[in-house]
This record gives C-alpha cells, sequence and structure tokens, in this order.
C-alpha cells in the first residue's frame, strides 16, 4: 500500500505518522512544500517574539520520521493529481505514484486587493518565511502596520512591538477579535495592548498601501495616512483548494469531505484547513489533527466518524490569557467582572444551557466550561454559581 500524504503541516505530519505506526508495511511518503523539517506552525508567533528559535519549532526531525518509516520530500510542490494513473506530478516533473492520498494542502493568506498589495515590506503572516521576512524589517523603532485585528494580527502585532517596533493594529470593527470576544472583553485587551504600545485605528479601512520601491506607509479611507517601513496583513485566510478543483474532485469552499475525510473520490481524503466536512471548514489546530487521526484510521481500514465540537480559541498576549469557545452572539448572558484584578468573563445562555463562553485574564476554568457548551447539559440548577467556576458550583452541588 502505497500512501502520499500531500502537506508537511500539522495535520499532514500527524496522519502519515499514525499511518505508520498503524500499517508498518505500507510505504508511507510525506510531501511538503516547504523546505523545512515539520514545525509548530502555532509557535511562529515565538519566534516573532524572540522567545524560541527556528529548531525549536520543529516537531519531526528526520531521524524521528525516518525511525517512523516515513519517507520526507521537503521543498515537493505538486502541481497535478492524475486520478486515474493514481499518480501527482511535482512542478519539477516528478510523477510520485500512490494507492491513496492525503491532501492535507492548509490554506493561504488572503492580500486585500488594494493598490500597493505587492509592494516590497508587505508581508502575509502564515509561515516560517513569512516570520522570517518581518524578522528582517524588524529593526527597533521602525514602525509596522499590522492590517487586521484577529488573532493572527494581534500575535503579530505583540511579536513586532516585542522587537522594537512601532505597532499599529488597522481593524474594520470596533473591537479586535470580534469573533471571539465581545465588545467589553475586545476593549479591555485593546486597552492592556495599548499599555504595551501598540496602537489601533478601530474601526478603519484600508484604502491603499503607498510607496514607490518599497512600502512607506498605508492609507487609510478617512485620508489618515500611517507611516510604516513593514506592512503584515492578517486579514484572513482560503482553502487551497485548486490542485483537488483540477483534479475533477467535489469543491465547494473547501474540498467536500464525508466523516470518514473522503473526498468525493474514495482513495482520495482530505484534512486540514483545506477540507470541508457538513459546508464548514476548519481554521484552528486542534480539529485539523483530529481530522488527521480520523483519516489515519480510514487508510487503516477501521470505521471512524469525525464529529465536530465547538470551536475555542485560546490567546496569550502581552501577559493577558483570553479565551472563548462556543457562540458568542446574543443570548441571555451572565457577566462577572473584577476590575481591580482586571479579569472579566461573559457567559451565554439559551434555553438553560450553556452555548458560549468568553473569559479575560483568567482562563483556568476555560475546560469546565467547554464541557458544559459541548455536553449541552443543563445548567438551569447552577445559574446561580456558574460565573465562580467549578469550585463553587461543586459547593452548590
Amino acid at each position: 500500500m502505497r500512501i502520499l500524504v500531500i502537506g508537511a503541516g500539522p495535520a499532514g505530519t500527524r496522519c502519515a505518522a499514525r499511518v505508520a505506526q498503524a500499517m508498518p508495511e505500507a510505504e508511507v511518503t510525506l510531501a511538503g512544500a516547504e523546505a523545512a523539517l515539520p514545525y509548530d506552525r502555532v509557535a511562529l508567533s515565538k519566534l516573532l517574539a524572540g522567545e524560541a528559535d527556528v529548531a525549536a519549532l520543529i516537531t519531526h526531525p528526520l531521524a524521528a520520521l525516518r525511525a517512523l518509516g516515513i519517507r520526507y520530500r521537503p521543498a515537493t510542490m505538486v502541481a497535478a493529481i492524475e486520478r486515474a494513473a493514481r499518480v501527482v506530478v511535482t512542478a519539477r516533473g516528478e510523477r510520485l505514484g500512490y494507492d491513496r492520498l492525503v491532501l492535507a494542502l492548509g490554506s493561504s493568506a488572503i492580500r486585500l486587493p488594494v493598490p500597493g498589495a505587492d509592494l516590497p515590506g508587505v508581508v502575509a503572516y502564515r509561515d516560517l518565511d513569512d516570520v522570517r521576512g518581518m524578522l528582517r524589517a524588524a529593526t527597533s523603532g521602525s514602525r509596522a502596520v499590522v492590517i487586521g485585528g484577529g488573532l493572527l494580527g494581534l500575535e503579530a502585532a505583540t511579536g513586532l512591538a516585542a522587537r522594537g517596533m512601532r505597532v499599529t493594529v488597522v481593524h474594520a470593527v470596533d473591537w479586535p477579535m470580534e469573533r471571539q470576544l465581545d465588545e467589553t472583553a475586545g476593549a479591555l485587551l485593546t486597552r492592556r495592548l495599548g499599555g504595551r504600545g501598540i496602537a489601533f485605528a478601530m474601526p478603519a479601512k484600508t484604502e491603499a498601501i503607498i510607496g514607490m520601491d518599497r512600502v512607506t506607509g498605508v492609507r487609510l479611507s478617512d485620508g489618515r495616512v500611517l507611516p510604516a517601513e513593514l506592512v503584515v496583513m492578517a486579514v484572513g485566510v482560503r482553502p487551497n483548494v485548486a490542485l483537488a478543483k483540477a483534479a475533477g474532485l467535489e469543491v465547494a469552499r473547501g474540498i467536500v469531505v464525508d466523516a470518514a475525510m473522503r473526498s468525493s473520490d474514495p482513495t482520495v481524503l482530505a484534512i486540514g484547513e483545506c477540507a470541508e466536512h457538513a459546508g464548514r471548514t476548519i481554521g484552528l489546530v486542534a480539529p485539523a489533527l483530529e481530522q488527521a487521526e480520523v483519516a489515519a484510521q480510514t487508510l487503516a481500514g477501521d470505521t471512524v466518524a469525525w464529529a465536530p465540537r465547538a470551536d475555542a480559541t485560546a490567546l496569550k498576549v502581552s501577559g493577558t490569557a483570553v479565551w472563548s469557545a462556543g457562540e458568542i452572539a446574543e443570548a441571555d448572558a451572565i457577566v462577572l467582572r473584577d476590575e481591580a484584578a482586571d479579569e472579566y468573563r461573559r457567559l451565554f445562555l439559551r434555553d438553560g444551557r450553556l452555548v458560549g463562553a468568553v473569559l479575560y485574564g483568567d482562563t483556568a476554568d476555560a475546560g469546565f466550561y467547554l464541557d458544559l457548551i459541548t455536553s449541552r447539559r443543563s445548567v438551569a440548577p447552577i445559574r446561580a454559581q456558574l460565573a465562580f467556576g467549578p469550585a463553587l458550583v461543586e459547593e452548590a452541588a
């Protein structure tokens, strides 16, 4: 059995490792587009902030891959899939055969379609090469504009500020991380980051990136110009589906898969950010790793199904812990705020059940609330104690 995994990110590498362990007789090949060994993409923010080096990010050294029996092919760009022949063709013209193919193609950073978006000094924040580009520009005292106040944008801003850059975050909404935080938690985080020297322009829309041979600033729709020697775009990602689409696989936003991670061709599986299950794509590493495990079990012949769980997002910036899960929307809410400790939590309830939660400052009870959200059990009997966490709930019980 020849199993070929295209994409050496966290999901692809996990899948290859699990298949190699479960099927030692199989010939497992892992092909990655990047020249690097498999690394922890989540830890790129630590590299940017100077808290880790590249070696610390490597999750699977070459010796470990070889010990598993995995043939690793870095810097291997796949140009086409010939499904009838069960062959993939690389950009160099090589032909790699397979019996089963796993697509872990990830996603690509979106670049705003504004004038100047391709100027030198404008980078995305997606992979190791992106971070290296930022580090080359991150001289102390120089200016950076981060476009996008989501999770990645704030990580980029914090890392660049730690390098001594003067950073401004441009965000289209009134507060950062609006998909994960309510307005109050967003305002608290903005204030905390402001105290660390990060400025915010919110709500604001980027009209153009200016400069001749290199970026010199960002012009907003209200006419303001923010000077910058570096511009980081962190405005979202788009699943990489072109390869699958050209091969005739069913594609919507992502590569359409069933609960076993099989695409419309049962010999081809898809996992991670490039996959779409039940009309949804994912953007976090935890569910991507779960899909990798399911795909490996499917390849081994087991009957298994992946089911999405409530998304949880954890972020620690400038020493501030932030966590959210579930639905952050209009609903019956319980709010607890301790201004002296700079802590805040808001719990969202519907029909006597916890459907979402935001924790700011103190996230120790995150697991307790995530369990309540995913289990969907009634919290009506413990509503009065719910905001104070599991210790008080247990006492009341």
